[in-house]
């Protein structure tokens, strides 16, 4: 399976693979009652069921997702080693809300590494908007996390990720499997630089 993956990136049996992969149940179910809870959010309203068998998909751009904005907002080891391409957080937030106005949303969610004082600052200067984290109330790894930011992220209308960071491309795949037009899909914040994202 990583052979198929990694030495056939982007060919038939590499999205063969990627589309018979699923994510665990429970970490699932946790992104289903978070969404629900607080964006209005449910598969069958977004447009995003999938059948249990993933042969039987039907590779149609008709999934519309929930009423929010989705944001990966990758911090610490690229904003100090990239920082060309990562936006400060004050450049993130304008660029946030900028599409947030667009595509008339009032909820952004944020799946970050930022520290509590980034995150902080950044829900503050997007205060006309309601901002979203996933906060665990339960005992979680920080894979079982990352998992369940995917999750909600591939499910929003809009999804804005960080550049050449493979946290946003997974998410980028899930939204190509439930079918998201490409335009709410490859889209990226701006640092100094802005080269657009590869489209598969």
């Amino acid at each position: 399976m990583l052979i198929a993956l990694h030495d056939n990136f982007g060919s038939k049996i590499y999205w063969q693979a990627r589309r018979s992969m699923r994510f665990n149940k429970e970490l699932k179910q946790f992104a289903i009652d978070f969404r629900k809870k607080y964006l209005n959010s449910s598969d069958l309203a977004d447009g995003t069921i999938l059948p249990t068998d993933w042969r039987d998909e039907m590779g149609n751009r008709t999934a519309k997702g929930g009423p929010y904005l989705s944001v990966h907002l990758r911090r610490q080891d690229f904003a100090l080693g990239r920082p060309k391409d990562v936006p400060t957080i004050e450049e993130a937030a304008v660029q946030i809300s900028e599409q947030l106005k667009k595509w008339n949303l009032s909820m952004v969610f944020v799946a970050t590494d930022a520290t509590k004082a980034e995150y902080g600052k950044l829900v503050m200067l997007l205060s006309n908007y309601k901002v979203y984290q996933f906060v665990p109330t339960t005992t979680l790894t920080d894979g079982a996390l990352a998992i369940i930011d995917q999750i909600i992220c591939s499910h929003a209308q809009y999804f804005i990720g960080t550049y050449e960071s493979t946290f946003t491309y997974r998410i980028q795949e899930e939204r190509e499997i439930m079918g998201f037009p490409e335009q709410t899909t490859f889209n990226r914040l701006c640092g100094k630089t802005c080269d657009k994202p590869s489209r598969w």
